[in-house]
């Protein structure tokens, strides 16, 4: 008798669909600023269970549903910016937060999906079966990263970004590699449940190894002394303006008079940082704003601050998000264009045939510029640039041709208050400093600002809504990674490393417990 896709999902998806989205909900809990580990398994080990004897209509169908509760819970922070303008926008709040996380939730339903159907087709068990469900959870997320620009916010690896020891391995594996073996010790638990005869110790061994291995390795990388500070005195301001002031008309010279107050506070320092788009205007073409600035930096200072920037080509400007750097005489000494853009804020995705305008102030879309690149500011060590989040892309930060010492990240977190989403952003930027082996240094409009030394450690933080400077040393650059120097290549070869021994130790055990069977046969 056939069975029609509606019994199928009557009666296998709907009974665990509650169960799917609650889990899903429960794994945002793993992540900053809650980071509750212990949840890990209890989220992904009941996905693990409650899938993998699924067909992969029903699998995909209980991903998709788990992927809702993680990116709906996850991501409720983006409500927050709809509420700016609350006028022209705060009714898309919720549908825009439900159809991105419904969106987002295809790639843990493509995950599922495969890993159902790739176990039936080996009749894959044991350990092999935990593996090839983190296998597929981390080559979602690395798609999830890629596709359509990518949006590889809330990575699992992110779980331990709070955890000294236990981010560490991300500067051999990157984030992606991390977030494998995070799903793989969160899954090895429920897989112990369904465990027989000998498979009984594997389990247990296999999660020892991995979790002991990550602390292993991670504990021998922070006990390496880290090299002395740079000698570069650094002032962060955190102008704290609220977004909704920010770009009023006229707001502009007391703005830069906030930041200029600030910045003259304390002992006289090498470099200024401020956030993203700090002059809610053109700056380089505001001679008054220029003249200002010069003055605040003579004494051989420099700033690096964000700004919007036009360039005239044709019969229409083009804008960029910029890091424009100047000197004690008012002189743009170099600049980074934004090459990763946020939909819907600097730019409307095929916007010949969608109806919306951008929730940003601005004259026109953004245009991306060329990519990540190293700039050298004189009296600096060379750095690269991030704004805003460009930071939550593993392995794109960086030029690949020439390793900086330091990263800016400018940034503008104002958007979303004080809910979840600059906790999030923060934690992404840690990652990216244990990756690269590099400092990050964050200036945020409202929060969080850092600065965060090469193994991600937070050495001075000002909060949420707070309004500030932090002075601090550079700190010091660690050699190239791992995986600074192969990127996402290093993840083949792990994936090779580890389903030969996972599928070594199951046939081991696999055989022991058929020699067992025959024995007792033998014996009856």
């Amino acid at each position: 008798m056939r069975v029609g896709s509606k019994h199928i999902i009557r009666h296998s998806v709907l009974p665990h669909g509650v169960g799917a989205f609650m889990a899903g909900a429960a794994a945002v809990l793993t992540l900053p600023p809650f980071s509750i580990l212990a949840l890990g398994p209890a989220a992904y080990g009941a996905l693990f269970l409650l899938v993998r004897d699924r067909i992969p209509l029903v699998a995909g169908a209980i991903g998709w549903l788990f992927g809702l509760g993680y990116f709906g819970f996850g991501l409720s922070w983006i409500a927050e910016s709809f509420q700016i303008e609350a006028e022209r926008f705060g009714a898309l709040a919720i549908p825009a937060v439900a159809g991105l996380s419904a969106l987002l939730a295809l790639f843990p339903a493509l995950a599922m999906t495969l890993f159902v159907l790739l176990r039936r087709r080996r009749l894959v068990g044991g350990v092999v079966a935990a593996f090839l469900f983190a296998a597929c959870w981390a080559g979602a997320e690395w798609l999830r990263g890629h596709v359509l620009t990518g949006f590889p916010w809330n990575l699992a690896a992110y779980a331990l970004a709070d955890f000294d020891a236990l981010r560490q391995p991300a500067a051999w594996l990157g984030s992606y590699g991390l977030s494998f073996l995070v799903i793989l010790a969160s899954v090895l638990p429920a897989q112990a449940i369904l465990a027989r005869g000998a498979s009984r110790w594997l389990t247990p061994l296999f999660f020892a190894l991995v979790v002991g291995g990550l602390w292993v390795s991670g504990q021998a990388r922070i006990s390496r002394p880290m090299p002395e500070s740079t000698g570069i005195s650094l002032r962060i301001v955190q102008g704290n303006v609220p977004q909704g002031a920010k770009w009023a008309p006229g707001s502009a010279p007391a703005t830069l008079t906030r930041y200029l107050r600030l910045s003259a506070q304390g002992d006289p320092v090498d470099v200024l940082l401020w956030p993203e788009t700090a002059y809610p205007g053109f700056l380089d073409e505001n001679e008054d704003a220029k003249r200002r600035i010069a003055e605040a930096l003579r004494g051989g200072r420099v700033l690096l601050t964000g700004a919007p920037d036009r360039t005239a080509r044709g019969a229409e400007p083009r804008y960029f998000n910029t890091i424009q750097a100047y000197d004690g005489s008012g002189t743009i000494l170099t600049g980074y264009a934004k090459h990763h853009l946020v939909p819907f804020g600097e730019y409307v995705p095929l916007g010949d045939w969608l109806p919306m305008d951008r929730l940003t102030a601005g004259l026109g879309d953004f245009t991306p510029g060329p990519g990540p690149r190293t700039l050298a500011v004189p009296g600096l060590p060379v750095l690269a640039a991030a704004i805003c989040y460009e930071i939550i892309f593993p392995g794109h930060v960086v030029d690949d041709e020439i390793r900086p010492d330091w990263i800016f990240n400018a940034t503008n977190d104002a958007w979303f208050g004080t809910s979840i989403g600059p906790e999030q952003h923060l934690a992404s930027a840690r990652m990216r400093a244990v990756e690269e082996g590099l400092p990050v240094i964050r200036a945020a409009n409202t929060g969080i600002s850092a600065v965060i030394d090469a193994n991600g450690t937070i050495i001075r933080a000002l909060g949420l809504e707070k309004t500030g400077i932090i002075d601090a040393s550079l700190p010091a650059a660690l050699p190239a990674t791992l995986y600074a120097r192969a990127g996402d290549w290093v993840l083949p070869p792990l994936g090779i490393a580890v389903w030969l021994l996972a599928l070594g130790l199951d046939r081991r055990v696999s055989r022991r417990n058929d020699s067992h069977r025959l024995i007792s046969r033998r014996s009856e």
